[in-house]
């Protein structure tokens, strides 16, 4: 049995809550949170032991394995560091830092102290997404012409308002580093690393600190050529996130809502009947397992195994490398 436990209790601990509840050979041990009413609003959903400081949670409860990282974005780092060098795994939400000197100081700490650390981007486990992964290591779509990321989102005012370190630089980032950076690392992880980035950034509709839009042109090693759109200023409602890919045999797009169905898909690589059936699992299960709970099971495996996660702290910090670069060249606001 792997004890965990969770430090910050917003809205994302939940889902982890949730994930460790459903793994086999998980637990949750401890909940840790600054905010006592947070967590009093957590005792109808779990028996875990609470607590408001994670030094004394540390102290009391030496059973602890892993450590799930919830907190707002800008203190990963400081908590990271101090779980990992008390011996805990980590599994860090995203993004796992806002900025490479943290997400730095976290790798330094998880090598040195020995233990492993997974970062959360759970697209990864989307079940059209894998297919995609798959269709581009069969090269089913061949030599790549371009690929591109759209999150057309809406977080209206009242969102940012919510917590005062909404939509700041120093605590939270703006639509790269809070909602577009699981597409940026989709980016990485399906089509590898970019060399060039020429963007536009720009706080056009929300009163916020960061960003509320962004456009991008990539270049990856490669050679394929990139696009991003990113934006919380959509009106009214989420309107669309995708991942599109075209080649020379072919394309695909995942798209909807959120990037979980198949949208459009075509190779000359594949049978007619090898498109549909694949469209057809799609459509009867296009959430699959939660990417929570994959990142979850996937930490107890790698602690039984003696490997690395599958989702490692280096890649967490090649993703916000990329978002580092889009902004720095782009912003304008």
């Amino acid at each position: 049995m792997k004890y965990f436990a969770i430090v910050g209790c917003g809205h994302i601990a939940n889902k982890h809550i949730e994930a460790i509840a459903r793994t086999e050979g998980a637990e949750l041990l401890a909940l840790c949170d600054t905010n006592q009413a947070r967590l009093d609003d957590l005792r109808a959903v779990t028996t875990a032991k609470l607590y408001t400081d994670m030094a004394a949670m540390l102290q009391a409860e030496p059973r602890i394995d892993v450590i799930c990282i919830c907190t707002p974005s800008g203190l990963h780092a400081s908590l990271a560091i101090q779980a990992a060098q008390a011996g805990k795994h980590l599994i860090i939400e995203k993004p796992i830092s806002l900025t490479l000197a943290d997400a730095d100081a976290i790798i330094e700490a998880v090598a040195s102290s020995g233990v492993k650390a997974a970062v959360v981007h759970p697209n990864r486990y989307r079940p059209a997404m894998k297919q995609l992964k798959r269709a581009l290591e069969e090269e089913n779509f061949g030599k790549l012409s371009h690929v591109n990321a759209t999150v057309r989102w809406n977080r209206n005012q009242a969102y940012y308002d919510q917590a005062p370190w909404r939509g700041t630089k120093l605590m939270d980032g703006g639509v790269l580093m809070n909602q577009a950076i699981h597409n940026l690392d989709l980016l990485l992880w399906l089509f590898g690393p970019v060399a060039k980035v020429k963007s536009i950034v720009d706080t056009r509709i929300r009163d916020i600190e960061a960003e509320d839009v962004a456009v991008a042109a990539l270049k990856f090693e490669s050679g394929a050529l990139g696009t991003v759109e990113a934006a919380t200023t959509i009106f009214d409602k989420n309107l669309e996130e995708s991942i599109g890919v075209f080649g020379e045999y072919g394309y695909a797009i995942v798209g909807g809502k959120t990037a979980n169905w198949i949208k459009e898909w075509k190779s000359s690589k594949m049978t007619q009947d090898q498109i549909e059936s694949l469209i057809r699992d799609i459509e009867h299960d296009p959430f699959g397992v939660s990417g929570h709970q994959c990142i979850i099971e996937d930490m107890v495996r790698a602690i039984d195994e003696g490997r690395s996660p599958a989702v490692t702290v280096e890649d967490g910090k090649r993703a916000i490398q990329l978002v580092i670069d889009i902004v720095d060249d782009g912003y304008i606001g």
